[in-house]
């Protein structure tokens, strides 16, 4: 484990001082909504395995091997900004977990939309979506992952949608970025996600993070003057209880976009975000190897890299 120097940015305090509004002012309840039950409890051979068994190359190449379709979702037809639906098309049946991807502060869907494909074509069936107003406050934003996780539950529930009868309600997940990122950690502490990824995650109000047993990886930017990860992605990740299965990389010398994708993290991002769905999404232990417990540490790429799901 590496040192933590705890570093000041004048930006982020301005930032958060002026725009953000507290869970507990809004009266936010984590894990709230939806109706559809808690996390799948199973831990192994739970028959969610698919596809071939993996290899390093061919995550790296970020093109799982499954087709993707997509379908597009209006704005504020389900309680969020609207957005694309991704899914596979030539698996061989099944239901599928189901992630939600958010956006960060006054940034559009299109921000975060190579996580849509990328994790599709692994077998996963992915909304990326827009905010209401782009100046959606954490908790809002945690809403919406939530209006999206529902609004994925309620196609698969109906027989006219291309995505009929390809969710598994139990198995569900979520991606943020940035405001979007402290939305996730927001809605991992309730008790409905089987996993979940905040990339440079922003948020003030931390108190919550302590109840976290959601399976969680943060990706933080070493260099973020808008969410310094010595503010937010260090202290997201240390207020998770240690009993939990997480994990912290952060991208060394980058800035507030290096976990976005569409960009040279590619490679390691298709690694690590798919790893993390497959291995606590669909419970599938051959993707223990490219997570925790590896020689990540050694990686140039990364500046820090803590974890307890070795």
């Amino acid at each position: 484990m590496k040192k933590i120097t705890m570093k000041r940015s004048a930006l982020s305090f301005a930032v958060a001082g002026s725009l953000l509004i507290s869970g507990a002012a809004l009266g936010f309840n984590p894990g709230s909504g939806g109706g559809s039950g808690g996390a799948n409890t199973c831990e192994t051979n739970c028959g969610f395995e698919r596809g071939p068994d993996p290899t390093l190359s061919g995550l790296r190449s970020g093109t799982g091997p499954y087709s993707v379709s997509t379908v597009d979702v209006p704005y504020g037809s389900a309680g969020f900004g609207g957005g694309t639906i991704h899914y596979p098309t030539n698996t061989s049946g099944g239901k599928m977990g189901a992630i939600a991807v958010i956006p960060g502060f006054v940034s559009p869907e299109s921000s975060i939309g190579w996580w849509g494909p990328a994790l599709a074509s692994q077998g996963f069936v992915v909304l990326t979506m827009g905010t209401q107003t782009p100046l959606d406050s954490p908790s809002a934003r945690a809403r919406q992952l939530t209006a999206g996780l529902d609004h994925l539950v309620e196609q698969s529930n109906s027989s006219s949608s291309a995505i009929s009868g390809l969710v598994d309600p139990s198995r569900v997940a979520m991606v943020g970025w940035s405001m979007g990122g402290g939305g996730t950690l927001k809605n991992a502490a309730g008790d409905r996600l089987s996993a979940a990824i905040p990339l440079a995650p922003f948020d003030m109000d931390m108190s919550s993070y302590k109840n976290i047993e959601t399976p969680t990886m943060i990706l933080g930017c070493e260099s973020d003057i808008i969410a310094a990860a010595d503010l937010f992605a260090v202290p997201s990740y240390e207020h998770i209880p240690e009993s939990t299965d997480k994990a912290y990389f952060e991208f060394a010398g980058q800035g507030h976009w290096c976990a976005n994708g569409n960009n040279d993290n590619n490679e390691l991002l298709s690694i690590l975000g798919v790893s993390w769905m497959k291995r606590y999404l669909d419970k599938d232990t051959r993707y223990d190897q490219f997570l925790c417990g590896t020689n990540h540490s050694s990686n140039s790429a990364f500046s820090q890299v803590r974890d307890t799901c070795n």
